[in-house]
């Protein structure tokens, strides 16, 4: 009995660095989101393309809305993921962007980010198949290009596309949407305390 209570002392100590996990999601997302939505800003006429085309793109209705919801999102919901304001705000709607970007776009390709068939949960066709194709690429390569130069900075992959992710963005987001930006290292935390001490 009194080690747990030593260990329940030690577990309530750490309360103090608590503010480190919503941080460091932050500060995870934050590029992730800022590359996604200055690249569809950087192109945005090709991305309200996309969103609209059924054919070869997502098939949306309202293309030009829905681009400019995406993006508008995902930059400014970088900054403020990065300075830590309007966290549990500005969550929602990259929540709804990895849902509809899941749904959309990556669904159809299954759990996988990247093909390994040494590692699939669900239908492993595809990963073995693009695992095929890998290794054909590698046996061209080797026999008609620099290899070692072109493998230099991380070995070939290809990207299967799935929900891997997206899903994983959705579960960070929703984590901080529950807990908020984090003490501390965060305008939310500084501003909660300042209309607390005035009210």
């Amino acid at each position: 009995m009194n080690l747990l209570r030593r260990m329940q002392a030690m577990l309530d100590q750490s309360r103090i660095a608590d503010f480190l996990a919503p941080l460091f999601l932050r500060l995870y997302l934050a590029p992730i989101f800022w590359m996604a939505g200055v690249s569809k800003l950087a192109h945005f006429s090709d991305t309200v393309e996309w969103f609209g085309n059924s054919e070869w793109g997502l098939g949306l209705p309202l293309p030009w809305l829905m681009a400019f919801l995406a993006t508008t999102a995902e930059v400014v919901g970088a900054v403020l993921l990065l300075i830590g304001l309007g966290v549990r705000w500005i969550a929602p709607p990259l929540i709804i962007t990895m849902l509809v970007a899941a749904l959309t776009t990556h669904l159809q390709h299954g759990w996988q980010a990247i093909a390994d068939p040494g590692f699939c949960l669900f239908d492993c066709a595809d990963a073995i198949e693009a695992s095929k194709r890998l290794d054909a690429a590698r046996e061209i390569l080797q026999a008609h290009g620099n290899y070692d130069w072109l493998t230099e900075q991380g070995a070939f992959a290809i990207l299967n596309n799935g929900v891997e992710f997206a899903v994983t963005y959705f579960i960070m987001l929703m984590a901080l949407f529950f807990i908020g930006a984090g003490r501390f290292v965060s305008i939310d935390y500084w501003l909660a305390r300042r209309i607390t001490k005035t009210a």
